[in-house]
Parts: C-alpha cells; structure tokens; sequence
C-alpha cells in the first residue's frame, strides 16, 4: 500500500493539471502553445528518466530510489504550488517529473522483489488500481479543486501524501540488494535519453505541427537512428542500461505488444470521451469527470480480482474475456450519436471498465513472471518506457484519424449543403424563420442562417469521426487476443525456467 500510494500520486498529477490550463492561460497570459509546455515537460522529462530507472534501483537500491523520487517529486509540486509564470511552472513540473518518472517502474519492482511468485497477481491487481484510476480521477478531482478552491491546491494537495509516503517507506520497506560494483552504461543513457526525448516531442507535437512539417520529420529521423545505435549498443554492452536481449523471450516480447495494444484501448476512452462529452454534448469538465468516474471505480474493483484469479488460472482466459469485452463494448461506441444519454454512457464504459480490469493487469505479469528476480528492475524499465511510448503513440495515432476522418465526413456531409440543392434554400428558410421569431432579419439572418446550417454539418462531421475512431481503436485492440495464446500458464512456467537457466550465471553474490 505504500507503493501503491507513491504510483497513484504520480499518475494522478499528470492528468489533474489538464483541467486547470484555461485557468493558468488566464492568470499567466499565456498562449496555447506556451501553456501546453507544462504538460509536454512533465511528459517528455519522467519519458527520459523511466529507462534509467532499472540501474539505479540496482545500484543504490530500489527504497532508496523509491524514497529519492517521492521525495523529489513532493518538491517538484511544492516549487509547482509557488510558481508565478508558465516558465516558472514549467521548470518546476520538469522537476516534479524527475520523481514522477521514477515512482512506476521503482514501485513495480520493488513489489517483484519482495512479493512471493505465487501471490505476484494480487499484488500487482492492488498496485494497478492507481494506474487505471488515477488518469480518470485527476481530471474530477482537478475540476473540483480549480472550481472550489484554488489551483495551488491540485500541486500542495501531494505535499502531505508525499511526506507520509516517505515516512512510512523509511520506517516499513525492506531495501533490496544493492550492487554497488555495478558501472553505469553511459552511452546508453546518452541514447535513450535523445531517442525517447525526440520520439516523445514529435508525437506530441506532430497533429499541431504537421506530421510532414520539417521539424517533425527531423525529430523523427534523430530518434530513429539514435533509438537504433542504442539497441545496437545494448547488444554489445557487457551490462547494459536495459537488456534488449529479453525481447528474445517469447512470453515477454508478446506480454509487451499485448500492454501496447491494450494502452492504445485505454486510452482510446480516456481520451476521445472526454473530448466527445464536452465538445458536442456540452458537458463541463466537472461532468465528464463525474460521468467517468463509475468507469475507473469499476475498474479499480477488478482489479484486485483479476489479480487474485490470475495467480489461480494464469493470463489466458482473463486476457481473452476480458479483451473480448473490451473489443466489443469499443466497437459499439461507434454508435454514439448527440443524442446519446449521460447514463446510457456511463452504463456502457463501467461495462467496458470491467473487461479492462480483468485483463489489464495479468497481460503485464505473464511477462514479468519469467524474469529472474535480478533483472526485474530492467525488465520493468523496459515494461514502463515501452507503455509510456505506446500511449503517446496511440493518442498521436487516434487524432490523426480522428482529425483525417472529419475532413472526409465535412466535405461528404457539405455536398447537399449548396444553394443548388433544392433542400438547402428550404433549410435556410426555416432558420431564417426561426430567427425572425427572434426578431434577426435582413443580411443578419441570411449570415446567421448559413452561419447555423454549416455548424451542423461541421457538428455532425465530428461526431462521425469520432465513430469511425472509436472503430479503428477496436481493431487495434483485437489484436491482442491472438497473442494471448502465448501467454498460458504453461508456457509462462515453461519460459520462466528457461530464462532462470539462461541467466543463472547473471545472478548476483550477495
């Protein structure tokens, strides 16, 4: 609980600022692009900091580091709670996320390392809790701090947290082995560092910018070919920063694609509901928050569950119930319409929330359980960064078609829409008459007129989008379950006593 405590804090921050951006664009006088910098700095520093994560946990101990990065982030939000400017809130969230980035992949290892094999799934089930509900309680949460209190209070509201949580790691948690011989592999931060930098900048610039814009082809090119020398680097080095030569495991290598596809799915509802819900529904984001809640309690209470059935029966059933349910329910969101009711939405994401818990967790445990406990630290680095990078990857993928989509559905829906139709001078006049009634006549109510009748096809072209996305997000999902063949209990056994022969020779003396 304790671990669980720092994970929650951390993904909780960095979803709880996005409510208060109008708010800081207000006070600071801030443009759009400037204030989207405290969100980009937060994700762009903890992006570089994760794969670093599995060295230092084994060099200086894994408390220790869970400690450091509590600690470092409670003073990021401290600094972030007395900021005066966009650029000194910016420096401060850069700061804050230094320990934020650390706190997942420290915490899950840690609970690798002292949580017995067989009980691994419940305790991860536990952990998971603050991974899945967190980014749907920040924004509720944000709202109801920025809208009855201030916005220092959505950073000083993890000062107490933060403390406790230091207080109780020094006086509960047991320190793992520490090897302090263990050299750092430069050149491989040096890497990662650039690759995930400049991968993470392009995809969350790349929609605003352009994807074909010289800049963003540039980032994509450094990351590339830096990302390529390390992997290249990683396979020569004699301790590696992470051990790219896991992916060699079978198990592991489909547990991570599976956690890829399944953070594009959900993502694809924290994301585009949100946007859904208050763009064409007209909900505040207080709403959307209250709207979306049942969904991650609901997830939340799964969770521990589908722990405790996965240290019972394994990955496979869980993956493919849950992920069936999960594909189906993101199929039927394609039905959504403006009419759509704030309780029929609410029924059908807690249903969807329940096949997320059910197989989120155990498709990132089947993998784990192969490695030696050693080398979870790096496994677990390797775990974060890659589900770090498959969630921007998803958002930057799934707003692409969002916005593709709507530019095809205005210019189809804007065909009928010209004053060649015999419908459209009909349409006009009856919202001229309807304005007349408003006492709007002459050129106001011929441009207003027009003005009403392209809304609706500008409305009805996103709702369209937004239907098609929520279709291609369930055709990626799907892709998870031929994967979940892999990850049986039996084969997870069978890989996990491979690697523990394969790497015995890895295994520190204490």
């Amino acid at each position: 609980m304790i671990l669980v405590i720092g994970a929650f804090m951390a993904i909780l921050d960095s979803s709880i600022v996005n409510v208060a951006l109008p708010r800081f664009m207000t006070l600071f006088g801030s443009s759009a692009d400037e204030i989207q910098w405290i969100l980009t700095g937060y994700m762009l520093t903890s992006g570089v900091v994760v794969p670093i994560t599995g060295y230092l946990g084994d060099r200086f101990g894994n408390k220790r580091m869970y400690i450091w990065s509590v600690a470092a982030f409670t003073l990021g939000s401290l600094l972030c709670g007395l900021a005066w400017s966009t650029q000194s809130l910016t420096v401060f969230r850069v700061i804050q996320a230094l320990g934020g980035g650390m706190i997942i992949p420290v915490s899950m290892a840690m609970i690798y390392r002292i949580i017995p094999r067989k009980k691994i799934g419940m305790a991860l089930g536990i952990w998971g809790i603050a991974a899945i509900m967190a980014p749907a309680v920040g924004p509720t949460l944000g709202g109801y701090l920025v809208d009855h209190f201030s916005w220092h209070w959505i950073f000083t509201i993890n000062i107490p947290i933060g403390i406790a949580a230091i207080m109780l790691s020094l006086s509960y948690l047991e320190e793992t082995p520490v090897q302090k011989n263990l050299k750092p592999d430069l050149p491989g931060v040096f890497f990662s560092s650039i690759g995930c930098f400049t991968l993470l900048l392009a995809l969350s610039e790349g929609q605003d910018k352009g994807w074909t814009s010289q800049y963003i082809v540039t980032l994509l090119i450094i990351s590339f070919f830096t990302l390529l020398l390390f992997i290249l680097w990683e396979l020569e080095a004699s301790n590696p920063l992470i051990d790219i030569r896991l992916l060699s495991n079978p198990v592991l290598s489909a547990s991570l694609l599976a956690t890829c596809l399944a953070t594009i799915g959900l993502f694809s509802a924290v994301f585009l509901i949100p946007i859904y819900a208050q763009n064409l529904l007209g909900y505040s984001p207080m709403e959307t928050g209250l709207m979306m809640m049942p969904m991650a309690l609901v997830t939340g209470f799964m969770m521990p569950i589908s722990g405790k059935l996965f240290d019972k029966f394994g990955a496979f059933w869980l993956g493919m119930v849950g992920m069936s349910l999960v594909v189906g329910i993101t199929y039927y969101l394609h039905t959504l319409s403006l009419d759509t009711s704030y309780r029929h939405l609410q029924v059908v994401l807690s249903l969807r929330a329940v096949g997320l818990g059910l197989a989120t967790m155990p498709l990132t445990t089947a993998g784990m359980n192969t490695i030696p406990k050693y080398l979870v630290g790096r496994a677990s680095a390797l775990n974060n960064t890659v589900r770090q990078i498959s969630g921007s990857i998803g958002i930057a993928y799934l707003t692409y078609v969002l916005m593709q989509r709507q530019v095809y559905h205005t210019a189809t829906l804007s065909e009928p829409v010209s004053l060649a139709s015999p419908v459209t001078p009909m349409a006009l006049a009856q919202i001229k008459g309807l304005l007349a009634g408003q006492g709007i006549t002459g050129a106001a109510a011929d441009q207003g007129a027009l003005s009403i009748l392209y809304g609706q096809v500008a409305q009805h072209s996103f709702m369209n989008a937004l239907d098609d996305t929520f279709v291609v997000s369930a055709v990626i999902i799907a892709l998870v379950l031929p994967l979940m063949f892999l990850l049986s209990k039996k084969r997870v056994e069978e890989e996990r006593k491979k690697q523990a022969a394969r790497y015995a020779h890895l295994a520190p003396r204490f």
